[in-house]
């Protein structure tokens, strides 16, 4: 573990040591869940991000040898 300072409002604070103290915890451990939740979230958010992009670029004409043509062709300007 790594021990690390921060700065809680007057309110976070009360919150926090409200609920630990009812859960019989320490204030320390109730960060440490909060922060792992946090952390468990933005994993999902990422992931499903890129389970969305999955085949994006799928083309039935398009193969491996195509990719210089697919990348670097110009692109055609909107109307």
């Amino acid at each position: 573990m790594h021990r690390t300072q921060i700065l809680l409002d007057d309110r976070q604070y009360e919150m926090m040591k409200i609920i630990a103290e009812r859960e019989g915890r320490s204030l320390s451990s109730l960060i440490r869940d909060a922060v792992s939740a946090f952390l468990g979230r933005r994993a999902k958010r990422s992931s499903t991000t890129l389970a969305e992009i999955a085949g994006i670029g799928d083309d039935p004409d398009t193969r491996g040898r195509d990719h210089d043509d697919v990348l670097y062709r110009p692109r055609r300007k909107r109307s």
